[in-house]
């Protein structure tokens, strides 16, 4: 931030050379070169463009994701071997979870709403506030969404997944069905136009974590950072008792968003958390330290130093 020029801040089609006759020529910097310090700078977002980018991506992974062959047969086969993996590491508690909660009408109905609808309405949310508060760093940390979401589009082409609530034969229940809860495209009326077997990994995990981890690097207060680590875990609660993910569901959402978090830091240079909060274009961001002139006019060694002054003394006439 201070008064030398960085390669980040190059001229974007050269930079200037003096010889030794002192004439200045442009040696042209190679398009790699340039592409790196455009993907390793902090730039601020355009909202026009942003919404654009988001409402592009959200369309093309809703249409890639509910194009691909549901195979069922071959979905329900391996949800089986899912669960016997999940019974040989003791952790298959989907059942039980399930039937539990499903008898608690004041509860699986709202679990039920924000399964349908929180998904969407908090991810949005973070990211207009990364957007308008952290704008430095908004573009790494939205590139790390739009790659989870991306390589979870693998996940659903090449690991078709029933969910528990469509696992025949095991007494899961659909909570949606059984409680009339309206909202979900994982059943009910509006199955019929979203792929009923692209569970593995799980998005609601995926997004959810990216969630709560922006808010615990970003936020300031403590009750924001504590709601974003109970943000996740409460998700996982609602997607196994709303029987529509197992729990290796959300170690594969997991596991995509770690690998996401790897391609980005590549792209970038540097992990999206260690982006500044503004880009050096932004009027907010903090100027760079003054400095002061007469202290170092002060330790110039030519500078003539100046003589101390001795302060008058006062001599007595009296005897």
């Amino acid at each position: 931030m201070g008064g030398n020029p960085s390669r980040e801040t190059m001229p974007p089609s050269g930079r200037r050379l003096t010889d030794e006759a002192g004439r200045t020529t442009m040696q042209p910097i190679p398009t790699m070169t340039r592409l790196r310090v455009y993907l390793h700078t902090p730039r601020r977002p355009r909202f026009v463009v942003e919404l654009a980018l988001v409402a592009l991506s959200y369309w093309v992974y809703s249409l890639i994701r509910n194009a691909v062959p549901e195979r069922e047969h071959l979905a329900v086969d391996r949800a089986w071997q899912l669960l016997d993996v999940e019974k040989a590491l003791h952790i298959d508690i989907e059942h039980s979870v399930n039937h539990a909660v499903n008898g608690i009408t004041w509860l699986i109905v709202p679990m039920n709403y924000y399964y349908a609808t929180l998904h969407f309405v908090v991810t949005i949310g973070v990211l207009v506030w990364l957007f308008h508060k952290h704008p430095g760093r908004y573009r790494a940390v939205r590139t790390v969404l739009f790659l989870t979401t991306g390589l979870a589009l693998f996940g659903y082409f090449f690991y078709a997944l029933a969910p528990p609530r469509l696992l025949p034969g095991a007494d899961y229940i659909d909570t949606v069905l059984v409680h009339h809860t309206w909202g979900s495209m994982a059943s009910g009326d509006m199955k019929n136009v979203s792929n009923q077997y692209a569970a593995m990994p799980s998005m609601h995990i995926g997004w959810s974590t990216w969630c709560a981890l922006a808010i615990v690097m970003f936020a300031r207060p403590l009750w924001a950072k504590v709601l974003g680590v109970l943000y996740p875990i409460a998700t996982l609660f609602v997607i196994v008792a709303t029987g529509n993910h197992f729990v290796l569901d959300a170690v594969g959402g997991w596991i995509t968003l770690a690998a996401a978090f790897g391609v980005q830091c590549l792209v970038n240079g540097r992990s999206a958390y260690r982006f500044p909060q503004y880009p050096p274009d932004d009027p907010r961001a903090a100027p760079p330290p003054p400095t002061d002139k007469k202290a170092d006019d002060d330790h110039t060694p030519d500078a003539p130093r100046a003589k101390p002054q001795r302060e008058p003394v006062e001599v007595s006439s009296s005897p």
